[in-house]
């Protein structure tokens, strides 16, 4: 069971199932679905000319295997037929019977899901094994006579609108409990935080953290002396614009919680009945996947 199960949910649809097809890829995971849905594409194709006998060749390192991208074959009675990447070790395993009541139900939904030649989605979370935490995961499959081929990539960092969505949550919360509301900030409450997104709230009187959603040792201590990992004081700065301002934005380089990068993140900060409360998103690659053009 316990050799099963991780595996299982890293490569099924086992939670958060999506219903329908595929929906428009706007977020800043834009190039990995292009990608993905690309070899998916690729994928089906050779499977509709030579059958099963495409499934060692998506085995292999080779054609079927872009970057951290692989493709992945079930058939509809539960069996992992191909794999190229971790799930390898259950090729030939009836998979399906080791399932949880509750996983199982999901399964057997998305394995149910029609051969019409739409390409289908769903998210879960899952070990990630290149940093070695719990991330969200993408997966695009589509079904072809008895089989489910997909093909998936890792979601570590949050869009610029899951971004804003905590901080008015956070905000909404903060203005009709405070004492809950921080609270469950330091405890990392998961309607609060989620994977790399995480509230720090700054009580303007005191000009100290009142409350952060990864680092709560920081409570209490001077915000002014936060420093960006290349030593730029952004804690002065913030506090600096929120003397004028009700919202304001400010990007500057942290370590990403997830990835134990330094990336480039754009904070939002939102005042609220005396607090700062501050949410952001990370980026390695600029500007843009952080909501700018």
């Amino acid at each position: 069971m316990s050799l099963y199960r991780p595996f299982v949910l890293l490569c099924l649809w086992c939670s958060a199932f999506i219903n329908g097809a595929q929906a428009a890829t706007t977020d800043v995971y834009g190039g990995e679905a292009q990608r993905a849905n690309a070899l998916l594409a690729k994928a089906v194709a050779d499977y509709k000319t030579r059958g099963d006998g495409a499934l060692a060749e998506f085995s292999r390192q080779g054609a079927y295997v872009d970057g951290e991208l692989y493709i992945y074959v079930i058939d509809t009675a539960g069996v992992m037929l191909a794999s190229g990447g971790p799930s390898a070790s259950l090729v030939g395993k009836p998979v399906v019977s080791v399932l949880d009541d509750d996983l199982k139900a999901a399964f057997q939904h998305a394995i149910s899901q029609p051969a019409d030649g739409t390409v289908r989605s769903a998210e879960y979370r899952w070990w990630n094994w290149q940093h070695g935490k719990v991330e969200r995961k993408r997966v695009f499959y589509e079904r072809v006579a008895d089989r489910v081929i997909s093909v998936g990539y890792y979601m570590p960092r949050a869009s610029a609108e899951q971004a804003r969505q905590l901080l008015q949550r956070v905000t909404e919360q903060l203005a009709s409990d405070p004492a809950s509301t921080l609270d469950r900030i330091n405890k990392h409450d998961k309607q609060l935080t989620e994977d790399d997104l995480y509230a720090f709230v700054v009580d303007l009187k005191t000009q100290r953290f009142a409350a952060h959603g990864f680092l709560p040792r920081l409570v209490g201590t001077d915000f002014k002396s936060l420093r960006s990992t290349d030593g730029k004081p952004i804690g002065e700065a913030m506090l600096e614009l929120m003397r004028t301002e009700d919202n304001a934005e400010m990007t500057y380089l942290w370590r990403n919680p997830m990835t134990g990068q330094n990336e480039l993140k754009q904070t939002f900060l939102q005042r609220i009945d005396g607090y700062v409360v501050a949410v952001g998103c990370y980026t390695i690659v600029g500007l843009k996947a952080c909501g700018r053009q």
